[in-house]
């Protein structure tokens, strides 16, 4: 099963992946939908805010693994940072999605721009 779209907000690419989720058979556990949706929004939402939108996003499933794919226009690789516990410049993000995701990886595209490509077990 595979899903393609090009969200311009993380609501878009959440409805995308309740969409998705709603095909797949048998359903994934609840966990594994809820951790979906966490990785979906956040990598959608740094893409829009640190990479310039998102040039597509794909999910595909297969028996053994769910794969978020994002990509964007940014040659830029996402950086560590501190967390700021004030709230008001983030830092939480990135680690989040390496602690969700079994697998994450970054590779830079021929012609501009990079793919972030992070699996779930299904």
């Amino acid at each position: 099963m595979r899903f393609t779209c090009r969200p311009l907000r993380a609501a878009q690419a959440r409805d995308t992946a309740a969409a998705f989720l709603a095909t797949l058979q048998p359903a994934p556990p609840a966990y594994t939908e809820e951790n979906l949706f966490l990785l979906v929004s956040e990598l959608v939402t740094n893409a829009l805010r640190h990479a310039g939108g998102v040039t597509a996003l794909r999910l595909t499933a297969d028996r053994r693994t769910l794969q978020v794919r994002v990509e964007d226009p940014s040659p830029a690789h996402p950086q560590d940072r501190t967390p700021d516990l004030t709230g008001q410049t983030g830092g939480f993000g990135w680690p989040m999605v390496q602690r969700l995701a079994r697998t994450v990886s970054v590779h830079t595209k021929p012609k501009g721009g990079k793919v972030i490509l992070a699996t779930l077990p299904r």
